[in-house]
């Protein structure tokens, strides 16, 4: 499949300001279409929750039990979830342009797996049997395995990995990451438990420690991705091209891989496998963007975590009393979606 580029074209002199006015209004509306899930998150479940008491557990809880169930249980799970779903949607749109390919997400660079392997060898070596334990274990392994991803993908090459050599390394260390923790977890019941429940990825259960742990990592890379994107834009133009005017290829590539591993490394380690966000988002945010990276990066963000949310309560309605893992309802929905992507017969234009 085709994977040309499409450079940001600059709109008509007299079609910059009322460009400028739809990119916001579409910013606003994806806002308010966060709001609009994050409220649906917080009343949702089991036990349905009326807005007005939701708005009573906020402001001035009494200890009754839709009280608790708001400030302990749904309020920290709708947290990790716009977190996870803004890095998720964010790392997926920096993985597409800086490999150009539109089938990529941020497990490209080895970070689901990367994560795996490490919770998977704190639990058998060291003996980690807490979540928060498993975070930090699984955060460093992310970072470790995109390192070695971008360090395989500068062997042999000249200014720095080229999206084929990084797509190549990135597919050749998960592969082999996966390889070591499926033969560890087959001699260790506990990491066995442990790396099923976090292969089906989840935002339940997760506590408001949780999201401080995971927010500065997720802050850090939002800024990183940011900064990333006027050199993507330039980069989108060709290497040749962005060398003749000025760019530093190889630091640039270093700071997306840098914000793609601090992003979906956080929240991967957090929440778990969670896939097809990084990939179905940025194609439903590029027709409304465009392809500036300036503008795609918060649409992705926006949309991805309304797109988490929104997973997260279809899951909590069609199972109920129980209710199904959001990577698992988002696997159903987004596996179509990668059939109509791959059968597409035009080209698709980063």
């Amino acid at each position: 499949m085709s994977t040309a580029l499409a450079p940001p074209r600059p709109p008509a002199p007299g079609g910059v300001r009322a460009t400028y006015r739809r990119r916001l209004l579409v910013l606003a509306g994806l806002f308010a279409a966060l709001m609009v899930a994050v409220v649906l998150s917080v009343s949702t479940g089991a036990k349905p929750v009326p807005l007005p008491e939701v708005w009573h557990a906020i402001t001035a809880p009494t200890g009754t039990e839709n009280d608790i169930i708001v400030r302990s249980l749904r309020i920290p799970r709708t947290a990790i979830g716009v977190l996870a779903g803004i890095a998720l949607g964010v790392a997926g749109a920096l993985m597409q342009g800086h490999t150009r390919n539109p089938l990529a997400d941020p497990g490209l660079l080895g970070v689901t797996q990367g994560a795996a392997f490490a919770m998977v060898l704190s639990i058998m070596v060291i003996g980690v049997t807490s979540l928060y334990g498993y975070i930090w274990f699984g955060l460093a392994g992310a970072l470790i395995a995109s390192v070695g991803v971008f360090a395989l993908g500068m062997v042999g090459g000249r200014g720095g990995p080229t999206p084929v050599t990084l797509a190549l390394a990135g597919t050749a260390v998960s592969a082999f990451l996966y390889a070591l923790t499926s033969s560890m977890v087959l001699m260790d019941e506990q990491a066995m438990d442990v790396f099923r429940f976090w292969q089906a990825g989840s935002i339940a259960a997760r506590g408001g420690d949780v999201v401080w742990q995971v927010l500065p990592f997720i802050g850090a890379g939002l800024l990183l991705a940011l900064i990333n994107a006027p050199g993507l834009n330039t980069l989108s133009l060709g290497e040749d091209v962005a060398r003749a005017l000025g760019q530093n290829i190889a630091v640039t590539r270093a700071v997306g891989v840098a914000a793609v591993t601090l992003l979906s490394g956080a929240s991967v380690a957090a929440c778990g496998a969670l896939s097809f966000v990084g990939l179905m988002v940025p194609h439903l945010a590029r027709p409304l963007s465009g392809p500036d990276h300036r503008w795609l990066l918060p649409y992705s963000g926006l949309m991805g975590a309304c797109a988490l949310l929104l997973a997260d309560v279809v899951g909590r309605v069609v199972a109920r009393p129980g209710e199904l893992e959001v990577g698992v309802v988002l696997a159903l929905l987004g596996a179509p979606f990668f059939v109509a992507l791959v059968r597409r017969r035009k080209p698709v234009r980063l």
